[in-house]
């Protein structure tokens, strides 16, 4: 998740607060917000335990077994895993047709294949791939399952609390896309709650819209003494990623444009047969994200049209492999403002956000869906030394507990 931010003021309407009042007030509601400090040690083990096992884009598979098995233990019911990956369980409401509140964490991580998930604990922190990002959120996911189980909590709307696949990397949300899209909850979800990290101070209510493309530059190849002179691949992506550095990028709306990968070559002595790179573009605003792919479209296709010395041309083709759209949720939205009550109940202070995360799906379709983090603090996301600190985890859980309970409603 990658994010920036804007404040906005914000007037609770009463029947917000109303709402969060009366579900705090429950005497099971009280159970359930104190299960959460007797079982943080659980719970970080449960971090652990979670962690360790290997979840690259595509490959999530291991993990998702693994949470299967821990949502039929909390007793959720038709726990099963649906045909791309995502892990789903349900909580059942006592009245169907007041719909379903989706909470939902992604069990993917942005490493590849092989990445040692090594664990190590250091007092209220723990170290490692993925710790934060995004084992806190899908932690936090199993402590709500498992408060409201043991505590016998009854709702009015069911809760379907999903796993999801696809949201890092090239993952191109396709978990979220699927439930959406395809799934048979997708026209009963009212509300949909993404745990995402750490902190309680953001509330995503503006998703973050990206474009992902891959260069690939070819040409004859050959020997770096003898052919001489033929077309190289790498140069001339270099020239393209040289240029795209000078393309003027917006502070408002705020756009960004990124290499994050480069392939090619073959030995210091050849000249390589191919070469390709990775783009990453991003921008609050649609219509920067549409210049920015017309002017990547035309450095490429002006450098691929340059003869080399030889008088040969490489080919050169751009394929999209990643698309977020960008949206944004009325910020009186009934979810929002349930959330600024449950905040100004809990004594937190928030603030509205703009990020790239799951939530962009079901706000770009006009649902209501807000992403928030899980508690706690964490730090280095997306790298080998990424941390997660356990303290102040309790306020997010109770943030998050009372938000969807206050959406599905309890049943006087």
């Amino acid at each position: 998740m990658v994010s920036t931010s804007r404040s906005r003021a914000a007037v609770v309407p009463a029947t917000a607060r109303q709402d969060v009042d009366r579900v705090a007030a429950r005497p099971e509601v009280h159970k359930a917000l104190s299960w959460f400090h007797a079982h943080e040690e659980q719970l970080r083990n449960q971090q652990v335990e979670l962690v360790q096992i290997p979840a690259p884009p595509f490959g999530e598979s291991a993990r998702g077994e693994w949470l299967r098995k821990r949502f039929l233990e909390l007793g959720l019911e038709d726990v099963h895993v649906d045909e791309v990956g995502n892990v789903l369980g349900l909580r059942r409401g006592a009245q169907p047709a007041a719909g379903l509140v989706a909470l939902t964490a992604h069990i993917d991580t942005v490493f590849p294949a092989g990445t040692p998930f090594e664990v190590r604990r250091d007092g209220s922190r723990m170290f490692g791939p993925g710790i934060s990002d995004n084992g806190a959120g899908v932690t936090a996911l199993l402590a709500l399952a498992g408060a409201m189980q043991d505590s016998d909590v009854h709702l009015a709307a069911g809760i379907l609390f999903v796993g999801n696949v696809g949201e890092e990397g090239e993952g191109n949300l396709r978990g979220m896309r699927h439930i959406f899209s395809a799934s048979r909850f997708k026209d009963v979800i009212a509300y949909t709650v993404v745990l995402d990290g750490a902190t309680t101070d953001t509330i995503v209510t503006q998703g973050l819209g990206s474009r992902r493309f891959e260069i690939s530059v070819r040409g004859p190849g050959g020997h770096s003494w003898s052919d001489f002179g033929a077309p190289n691949p790498i140069v001339v992506l270099a020239r393209v990623i040289e240029k795209l550095g000078r393309v003027p990028l917006p502070e408002d709306p705020r756009t960004t444009l990124n290499v994050g990968v480069i392939e090619g070559g073959t030995s210091v002595n050849s000249i390589p047969e191919s070469a390709s790179a990775r783009v990453d573009i991003r921008s609050a605003a649609v219509g920067e994200i549409d210049r920015l792919e017309k002017a990547l479209r035309e450095v490429v296709a002006e450098e691929a049209k340059a003869k080399s010395a030889h008088g040969e041309r490489v080919r050169a083709e751009i394929k999209m492999i990643g698309s977020r759209p960008a949206a944004e949720l009325d910020a009186n939205a009934r979810i929002v403002m349930v959330m600024r009550a449950v905040d100004e109940h809990l004594g937190n202070r928030s603030r509205l956000h703009r990020a790239s995360t799951d939530a962009n799906i079901p706000l770009s379709m006009g649902r209501q869906a807000i992403s928030i983090g899980a508690g706690g603090k964490g730090g280095d996301a997306h790298t080998l030394h990424e941390w997660y600190d356990a303290t102040g985890r309790e306020l997010g859980l109770k943030r998050a507990l009372l938000l969807v309970l206050a959406l599905a409603g309890i049943p006087e």
